[in-house]
């Protein structure tokens, strides 16, 4: 068994290390800076007017009746619980453990030009959705590249290749094991809670959640997403105010990091720009999952008919995702001088030592535990349904339930499999996400002219004051 973990080990950290650049990175960077002009700069420009829809998705009473299976926040929540993950706290100190303290500013650069290409992907992930046989709503990228594109062969061969690696991220990547596998991590290291015991206790309150459908994912993920990011914001910015003096000292270190060869910035070993652009652009779409079509999803089951409208909530998750809560971790791991060349600390024992820094050992040990289990238990019930999403598409709605039970097996797997050969978890991760990048992108490359379409006819209608209410009847 070791020899054959070995050897996966090796394979996947080749693909890992090689699948994202050039050819992801560029087509990420492309694809979301031409959304960014096809959307007029939306972003930037409605950014006001996204937040202000994001809290109206939460009115229950005005959205009962509409068109859809959960509220346009619900949809906003199911999607963060999916994105605000252990990427979040582990992603973030490996790629600055990996790529130096200038990968957080690609980040920040791939989440600017994200939240364009995750406005187009909720956009039309409820434009393209269907009504299956069982009364719910179904959409995601696998949809509008089956039924948008002109191309109709290429795009049922894109919408194959999409759900295959949605499931295959789904179980396997960091929508599952991963986020299993950090939280068995940090419940042993504090607590002393053996593997395996985590590991069966997250499949039952997984499989609890899950076998209730979207709405029970989506009603658990409202409460749960608001409340856990306000805990983990809460710590951050005591940490941040408590260190305001050096706060400009860090900013200028990611600056030079992520632009220049330094040999050494700050305390750090010497990081090329390459690696920089590598490790902050795959950990950031790690974290925030703009340009792999994930939001899509749930943006689907989303009431009303405004596909305008639910794009500009979901590109709201983006924002929340990377812009705010990996922004959090950065300046608390670079504000604690622990550099991870000299310490050894990666991963979540490097963020949850900044913490302890900054808290204390025990106040910011408990509250990077706390944080992981919950980022990580809202983004297994939020992937779960992804995978679902993936089946169904492609064998219907009886392998529903098989693949519920399934993900919690991969639960169980992924909170087991520690030690040497845990890096093959976060290689599954880089590669199920540029899987699903890949076909995605191309396909909203090829629908750019019909963001743009509904875009325009959208705000044209809600500056006119011809919109009455923005999500539509």
């Amino acid at each position: 068994m070791d020899q054959f973990l070995d050897t996966l080990l090796h394979i996947t950290t080749e693909i890992a290390d090689n699948i994202w650049w050039p050819v992801v990175i560029l087509m990420l960077a492309g694809v979301g800076v031409y959304l960014t002009f096809q959307t007029g700069f939306i972003q930037f420009r409605r950014l006001g007017l996204a937040i202000r829809f994001m809290m109206m998705g939460r009115d229950k009473k005005d959205m009962a009746g509409r068109t859809g299976d959960i509220t346009p926040f619900q949809a906003l929540m199911t999607a963060l619980a999916a994105t605000v993950g252990n990427g979040n706290i582990a992603g973030v100190a490996t790629a600055i453990a990996s790529g130096g303290p200038g990968a957080p500013f690609w980040m920040w650069m791939t989440a600017l030009f994200g939240m364009a290409t995750k406005y187009a992907e909720g956009m039309l992930g409820l434009k393209y959705r269907i009504k299956t046989a069982d009364g719910t709503y179904s959409g995601g990228a696998m949809y509008y590249l089956r039924d948008g594109l002109k191309q109709k062969t290429l795009g049922k061969w894109l919408a194959l290749w999409f759900a295959i690696a949605v499931i295959l991220m789904a179980t396997m990547g960091s929508g599952n094991m991963a986020q299993s596998n950090s939280i068995a991590l940090s419940l042993n290291s504090d607590f002393g809670i053996p593997f395996i015991g985590t590991g069966l206790g997250l499949a039952v309150l997984v499989g609890l959640v899950i076998i209730g459908g979207v709405k029970r994912i989506a009603a658990v993920a409202e409460r749960l997403v608001p409340g856990m990011i306000v805990l983990y914001m809460g710590a951050s910015l005591y940490v941040i105010f408590t260190n305001l003096g050096i706060i400009p000292e860090v900013i200028m270190i990611v600056l030079r990091s992520a632009l220049t060869n330094e040999a050494m910035v700050g305390g750090f070993l010497g990081h090329t720009v390459k690696e920089a652009i590598r490790f902050g652009v795959a950990r950031g779409t790690l974290s925030n999952e703009s340009g792999i079509g994930s939001c899509s999803i749930p943006a689907a089951a989303a009431k009303g008919n405004e596909a305008a409208a639910q794009g500009m909530v979901a590109m709201m998750g983006t924002f929340i995702d990377t812009i705010i809560v990996c922004s959090m971790t950065t300046f608390v791991i670079l504000a604690s001088n622990l550099h991870p060349h000299t310490t050894g600390l990666t991963s979540t024992a490097l963020t949850k030592s900044a913490f302890a820094v900054g808290l204390g050992s025990d106040l910011g040990g408990w509250i990077v535990s706390l944080s992981s289990f919950l980022f990580g238990y809202t983004t297994l019930i939020g992937w779960s349904y992804y995978g679902e999403q993936g089946a169904k598409y492609l064998w219907g709605i009886k392998s529903v339930m098989p693949y519920r039970y399934m993900f919690c097996v991969f639960v169980f797997f992924g909170a087991v499999l520690q030690g040497q050969h845990l890096q093959i978890v976060w290689n599954l991760g880089d590669i199920g996400n540029a899987l699903m990048a890949i076909p995605n992108l191309i396909g909203l490359f090829l629908l750019g002219s019909v963001v743009k379409s509904v875009t325009d006819d959208y705000l044209k209608r809600w500056d006119e004051g011809k919109i009455t209410s923005p999500f539509g009847d």
